[in-house]
């Protein structure tokens, strides 16, 4: 496994995550949503974890479903409990583990944002499902427009000084907003972010321009998740209509605008001898390298023979030929 440092800290991370947002279903459903083969994802995560993978990352709303009605604070944050329920049986200081806050975890006022109040209950609240002391990386899941930056970054930094979080980072916020949090947090001296989480493939680059400039300047890693763009670049979908096709209504639509650079990237792929899940991880880590920015692929993996197929991707090397090729797709 190679190593990288979780943005500009001095943590050590796997050059790759998983993450939980897409875990092993068991084929039953409670409340809309696929109950997850536990059993299953454990085996997953010692297989990661005996190949040198340490990092782990979720989010407080993953699995889970609100209604409306206060019951429903028990079908949320399952992706935390399951993976809590796993790393108990682990060297917790081995692990870093990376979750979430902002979205809906209960149907009455304050159920949701990046208030002071919300944050304070979600931080326990992970922290008991995810049965851990602390959290290596919390990061605002998305922005919330109803609560003052400042006294979000100024919550977030208290986490930090009371022992419960390690280091904060922003997902899906926009550059702005990043820009802006950041500049309040360098005005009060308050923590700051070392990471965004942010969608990032070969078919969809949209960060390059708006991100990788403020991601440089103000030295964030980058934490890539959809690697293979919701299963399209594992290429399985040119051969069939298994997978989350039929979860997802706009799946079919990005299947079609996207075919035809699919079959041009397959063609890429056998010619280097690889998978196309294994060229697209690969072409991630090799845009880190030209962006110089640190950039760690986010692995949804929901059986082992993906992992494996997946950490192969670190054993290749794209040449700046083929890279060429697939910038001119």
């Amino acid at each position: 496994m190679d190593y990288t440092r979780l943005g500009n800290s001095g943590t050590i991370v796997s050059r790759l995550c998983i993450g939980t947002w897409h875990l092993p279903g068991n084929g039953s459903f409670n409340n809309g949503i696929e109950n997850v083969d536990e059993a299953a994802f454990s085996r997953i995560f010692k297989k990661a974890y005996d190949n040198g993978i340490n990092f782990f990352d979720t989010s407080n709303i993953y699995h889970g479903r609100v209604e409306h009605n206060e019951d429903c604070i028990k079908c949320t944050g399952n992706s935390e409990r399951i993976l809590g329920n796993i790393i108990k049986e682990y060297e917790r200081e081995s692990l870093v583990i990376a979750t979430k806050v902002r979205g809906p975890m209960a149907g009455f006022p304050n159920g949701e944002g990046l208030s002071r109040k919300h944050i304070m209950w979600q931080i326990r609240e992970s922290l008991k499902r995810l049965k851990t002391d602390y959290i290596d990386l919390y990061q605002i899941h998305w922005s919330d427009n109803n609560t003052p930056h400042n006294e979000t970054m100024k919550t977030l930094s208290h986490l930090v000084d009371l022992d419960l979080v390690r280091y904060i980072g922003s997902s899906n916020v926009s550059a702005s907003d990043v820009i802006d949090f950041m500049n309040i947090a360098e005005k009060n001296n308050y923590e700051k972010f070392i990471t965004m989480q942010e969608p990032y493939n070969i078919l969809n680059r949209s960060i390059e321009e708006s991100k990788f400039d403020v991601a440089r300047s103000m030295g964030l890693g980058i934490l890539a998740y959809e690697p293979l763009e919701q299963g399209i670049l594992s290429g399985k979908y040119m051969k069939s209509s298994t997978g989350r096709i039929s979860y997802y209504r706009d799946l079919s639509r990005r299947i079609d605008e996207t075919s035809e650079m699919v079959i041009r990237l397959s063609e890429i792929a056998r010619k280097l001898d690889v998978t196309m899940a294994q060229l697209a991880i690969a072409w991630i880590l090799k845009r880190s390298e030209e962006a110089s920015i640190n950039i760690i692929p986010i692995l949804g993996v929901t059986n082992e023979n993906y992992l494996d197929e997946n950490l192969e991707a670190l054993n290749i090397n794209i040449n700046n030929t083929y890279m060429k090729m697939i910038d001119e797709l």
